[in-house]
């Protein structure tokens, strides 16, 4: 007759405090987020926790419910003031809508007013059994993004700043095929003088896009002219406005440009009016995102555009997965960029 192997017991707050070698009291302050415990005795209790598979009750009653009326996600944003966090939040939505998930969206970036420490916005969102969060945002840093994983809340980051560690789930575009991509639209069209204006220089999804452009102009033996690479610091039509003005001091111009956003290359094509350079005319111009804004502009603009949208329902689709202790088959989602050809780009003038 088999063996019946014991169940192995749930751990408790006591259990885990003897194997930690402390109390029970300072094993909730950890669960609980508590920032009045030193780093050595959080690390050593949070790897107990880790072996024992530790849960709070919030934390099983919001995985077992994850989906369907009741659950609330929480979209962490910088500020909704761009087409591409519209964008994004619209994706969002509508696959909540679908799912029957309440969405509660909030703001870190400027204008924001008692913003919380990511501490305190987990052991919210823990007291709340809230089922995850989605960040859109610059504001969390890989160390704070510690707070949610230490309270086994899911986390999906769209389009991550930095690359995020392997254990966190981000979901982004083909950055390096698209910057490729609108290089050898130019290239195509007859441009060899092609600067790039990029947003926030370290971000991975600039650096991604700024080297399909170099891979793009060497495999046609062309020449990467570092005056023609411009960093405009932020993903905003102000980097447009003043990158397009560094490069009004080179001798000879570009003849075509390749903006890391569509809201920068809205700066560009806004600034080039004010000097009287047209327009595809005078200089090509081209962009990334592939918004509604770009599209109604005038010109319209030529665009690489990343699936917004879907980026947005594949982030909530996968908290909504994790929630219910689903193992994902990846934790890097990267959806296809395809090139838009409208009417800001065109041959070189002869």
């Amino acid at each position: 007759m088999a063996t019946k192997i014991p169940e192995r017991p749930k751990p408790t707050l006591a259990s885990v405090a003897q194997q930690a070698g402390v109390s029970a009291p300072t094993v909730s302050k950890v669960v609980n987020g508590r920032e009045d415990v030193s780093p050595q005795t959080r690390a050593r209790v949070l790897a107990v926790l880790e072996q024992a598979g530790y849960q709070s009750p919030l934390q099983r009653r919001s995985a077992g419910s994850a989906g369907g009326a009741g659950t609330v996600v929480e979209v962490v944003i910088d500020v909704l003031d761009s087409a591409y966090m519209i964008e994004v939040l619209n994706g969002i939505l509508q696959f909540a809508a679908a799912a029957d998930v309440e969405t509660l969206v909030s703001v870190t970036g400027r204008g924001a007013s008692d913003v919380p420490s990511p501490e305190r916005r987990a052991q919210r969102m823990l007291d709340e059994g809230r089922a995850g969060m989605i960040v859109v945002t610059s504001a969390f840093s890989e160390a704070q993004l510690q707070a949610f994983r230490r309270r086994k809340i899911p986390v999906v980051v769209i389009d991550p700043l930095n690359p995020p560690s392997a254990d966190v789930v981000s979901v982004g575009a083909t950055n390096w095929a698209g910057g490729k991509a609108a290089t050898e639209h130019l290239l195509d069209l007859g441009h060899r003088r092609i600067a790039y204006i990029g947003g926030i220089e370290k971000a991975e999804c600039n650096q991604a896009r700024l080297h399909g452009y170099m891979a793009a102009l060497m495999a046609r033996g062309v020449t990467v002219d570092p005056q023609y690479i411009v960093s405009g610091g932020r993903f905003r039509r102000e980097s447009g406005v003043a990158g397009f003005q560094e490069l009004l001091k080179l001798d000879p111009l570009p003849t075509a440009i390749f903006a890391g956003s569509d809201t920068i290359a809205l700066g560009v094509l806004s600034e080039a009016g004010r000097h009287g350079i047209r327009v595809p005319e005078d200089i090509s111009l081209i962009g990334f995102d592939g918004t509604k804004q770009g599209a109604e502009s005038v010109p319209s603009l030529s665009s690489v555009a990343q699936p917004l949208e879907e980026m947005g329902r594949a982030a909530l689709r996968s908290v909504l997965r994790q929630a219910r202790g689903e193992v994902l088959d990846s934790h890097r989602v990267e959806l296809a960029t395809h090139l838009i050809a409208r009417d800001s780009t065109a041959p070189p003038a002869a």
